[in-house]
């Protein structure tokens, strides 16, 4: 008779694909709305950086799911952000 020994999986749930989606689709929206406001356009690009980063965020945690992985592959997808940041602060500096 064999004894094994019980190794505890770690808990995965299943993304609500449909929310996600949904949120997505009203950023988007939010976004064209936004584009067409008659703002400065440091506070339209910084805006607009800003909901683009969390359309990234939420396709990274819950369709790539990183949510569910261990935090060795997040520093690994973490990785390039620096080099976003820089190309950021060099677009904004065009304005």
């Amino acid at each position: 008779m064999t004894t094994e020994v019980g190794h505890a999986e770690p808990e995965h749930h299943e993304a609500p694909y449909m929310l996600i989606w949904g949120v997505l689709l009203v950023l988007t929206l939010a976004e064209v709305g936004y584009a067409f406001l008659s703002l400065p356009k440091l506070w339209l690009a910084l805006g607009l950086i800003v909901m683009a980063i969390w359309k990234a965020l939420l396709v990274a945690f819950y369709y790539m799911h990183l949510r569910f992985e261990p935090k060795r592959l997040w520093v690994l997808a973490a990785s390039p952000l620096p080099l976003v940041v820089i190309l950021i602060a060099a677009v904004l500096t065009e304005f």
